[in-house]
């Protein structure tokens, strides 16, 4: 009897001490949507949502958003909760937050720091108060294009041609949420996030998972599953590696390929002036062909590097020029990670040097010097003379590389010219579509 009554006591603090240990890991939980509103000293307010979930081990993740900017979040690099105090670091917008989380779990009291520092506070949304995240009228869905990596692919609708549209680093196929519907009257429009970002799957980083044919294929893998029948391939900034990728190696997958500020040396490279980090890459695959050395080993492979190393060393003298002509501005800002796929997409950029598919490639020359940066004088103008020769180069290396793109260049519009000049691209854009053959 005795030892009954022990055995029904322990039995009722265990269920005493689950229901206590639940309530506190309910409490600590940040999982689900928070939000809040930011006013910057300079500049009107804006709402901002952060989307907290569990990736597979159970770890922490994290998508932020400001969603008075656009819909698409940016992903956080890391995210804690230790004692109550809820930290993450978004390296991608300099971006780092430290709050502490409430007793009841619904809100977060802290500081914002992104180059100055404000304090901000985030509540939990919940069904009846969250803010909606997304107004574009698409649909979305999943395409694995190797085993375990799945992207997001966005559907505006539309009858006709497809039309695949690609984002910026950093961005993902939502950067388009507001041009891509203006297509739909003639086209079947669709837009891709790219591994590494936003919704689509985070592959190991390495130069392979994340190179620019492996981007490239990604791309084909989604044409595929979709049975898309030759679309045209939209590109805005670094997506030009991979609408190059498909043009150089897979021409008849596709009716046209289009360059929204895109076609810089990671989408064909300039024989006439080289390119730092293209060149870099190179030296190092061909040092790498060589190691281990074997001195009885073939010749070719030291000669391909000796090839290389010329316009390298004029590459890296004309850095040195720059950087000793204008140091650097200083930040305390938090700077993307190396081991981000920021970038190792970097890293896995490959040399181009024929576009096979019909182009249409569009240049900001010169940009808005407005919308660059950095704003103090001194390295302003320098960063407004370096985007100047540079832009008015490629623009020149690519009608000359590719004989039969239309080459159209806009003058003060800034990167994102889809939305800095609509109108002109628009008008570009469908010239180009109305010419193209059909499938």
């Amino acid at each position: 009897m005795k030892l009954g009554r022990k055995l029904n006591r322990k039995t009722l603090w265990v269920y005493v001490l689950a229901i206590l240990f639940a309530g506190c890991y309910h409490a600590q939980d940040i999982t689900g949507n928070w939000q809040g509103t930011i006013t910057p000293p300079q500049g009107r307010p804006l709402r901002i949502v952060l989307r907290v979930t569990r990736d597979d081990s159970g770890a922490l993740k994290a998508l932020i958003y400001s969603i008075d900017q656009g819909p698409q979040g940016d992903r956080a690099d890391s995210i804690t909760m230790q004692d109550s105090t809820v930290k993450f670091v978004v390296g991608m917008i300099r971006l780092s937050y430290e709050g502490k989380l409430s007793a009841d779990g619904n809100s977060i009291t802290g500081t914002w720091t992104q180059g100055s520092q404000f304090p901000f506070n985030f509540q939990k949304a919940t069904k009846a108060t969250a803010w909606p995240l997304d107004a574009s009228p698409h649909t979305v869905q999943f395409v694995t294009v190797e085993p375990g990596v799945k992207l997001e692919v966005l559907d505006w609708g539309g009858t006709g041609r497809p039309l695949v549209f690609l984002a910026a680093l950093g961005d993902t196929a939502h950067a388009f949420d507001k041009f891509a519907p203006k297509f739909v009257g003639k086209y079947h429009v669709y837009g891709i996030t790219r591994r590494g970002f936003g919704d689509s799957s985070y592959p190991t980083l390495n130069d392979h998972n994340y190179s620019s044919d492996r981007l490239g294929d990604d791309v084909l893998a989604v044409i595929d599953a979709l049975k898309l029948q030759k679309p045209v391939l939209v590109g805005h900034s670094i997506a030009g590696e991979e609408l190059s990728s498909i043009g150089s190696r897979h021409p008849e997958k596709v009716s046209g390929l289009i360059y929204f500020d895109a076609g810089y040396p990671y989408a064909l490279y300039d024989r006439a002036h080289g390119d730092t980090q293209l060149d870099m890459l190179d030296t190092r695959n061909k040092i790498e062909q060589l190691l281990p050395f074997d001195p009885s080993g073939q010749k070719q492979p030291i000669e391909a590097l000796l090839d290389t190393l010329p316009q390298l060393e004029k590459d890296l003298q004309n850095e040195l020029k720059r950087l000793q002509a204008v140091p650097p501005p200083t930040t305390n800002s938090p700077q993307p990670p190396p081991a981000s796929a920021f970038f190792t997409v970097f890293n896995g950029e490959q040399k181009y040097t024929e576009i096979k598919a019909p182009c249409l490639a569009i240049f900001a020359v010169p940009h808005d010097s407005n919308a660059i940066l950095p704003t103090d004088s001194t390295h302003r103008a320098a960063a407004v003379a370096f985007e100047l020769e540079r832009s008015t180069n490629m623009a020149n290396a690519f009608a000359a590389g590719v004989p039969s793109a239309q080459v159209v260049r806009l003058p003060n519009a800034n990167h994102y010219v889809f939305n800095s000049n609509e109108a002109e691209v628009l008008h570009a854009m469908n010239g180009f579509l109305d010419k193209l053959p059909q499938p």
